[in-house]
């Protein structure tokens, strides 16, 4: 039996999911600046509702971004702890191909691509155009994930082709400069989840695609400006007597 823990707190949701063999519960919370209060505890809660041990878990996936620098950072610390604790393989699923499945999984019948937005601060988004999966769950990514303004989006050829038929998702969409592009269904209300996580994990597994917990990262996409975050959390040192 395949069982797969999932975890996520990118956006100001808070999430945990168990797949085991085509099934998947999850818990899911909004859960603004207490990630690291919750993460845990719902992890907890969820293996023993299911009276699974962490020992008995094949894998843990994380929604390895793009979204919140300090979410991000909480959910891989928490997956460092039990990976290395349990002895297990990590799982990275990108944030915005998870907000797609969710999409397709509520809409069976849609064809329509989806250009999944996150507010990534600073006037900009972090974004990507999915496509239904080819035989499996799991979205096509039809370009590549950026961070960008939204007025750069709102330009971008390939959408442009699509004529306003396609899926607008994500709280990116709030910006006003994206008006003009009128999509054909727009849902701002809509965060990456665990459950997805574990569903797009689950394939990945079956593909024997998974890391070392030595190896996983989370996938910022604006990496000056984590650098930046990471400098003035760093102690800050007297110079030396002369």
């Amino acid at each position: 039996m395949t069982s797969i823990l999932a975890l996520d707190s990118s956006t100001d949701a808070c999430s945990v999911a168990l797949y085991q063999d085509g099934q998947v519960t999850s818990l899911f919370e909004l859960a603004s600046k207490s990630h690291t209060q919750r993460l845990l505890p719902m992890v907890d809660q969820l293996l023993s509702e299911q009276q699974l041990p962490l020992s008995s878990v094949d894998a843990i996936a994380f929604g390895r971004g793009p979204g919140s620098f300090t979410g991000l950072r909480i959910c891989l610390g928490v997956v460092q702890g039990l990976a290395f604790g349990a002895q297990k393989p990590v799982i990275p699923v990108s944030t915005l191909a998870a907000m797609a499945l969710a999409y397709y999984q509520r809409q069976p019948q849609s064809s329509l691509p989806c250009l999944v937005a996150l507010d990534a601060r600073m006037d900009e988004i972090y974004w990507a155009l999915y496509g239904r999966g080819e035989a499996c769950l799991t979205p096509r990514l039809l370009n590549t994930e950026e961070v960008m303004s939204p007025a750069l989006v709102a330009e971008d050829k390939q959408l442009l082709e699509f004529k306003g038929q396609f899926a607008a998702l994500g709280q990116g969409w709030h910006y006003s400069q994206l008006d003009v592009v009128r999509p054909e269904i727009c849902q701002q209300d809509v965060y990456p989840q665990a459950e997805q996580i574990a569903w797009i994990a689950a394939e990945a597994w079956a593909r024997g695609d998974h890391q070392t917990v030595m190896e996983a990262e989370p996938v910022y996409l604006r990496d000056k400006v984590s650098w930046q975050k990471r400098q003035r959390i760093r102690p800050v040192t007297s110079p030396p007597l002369s």
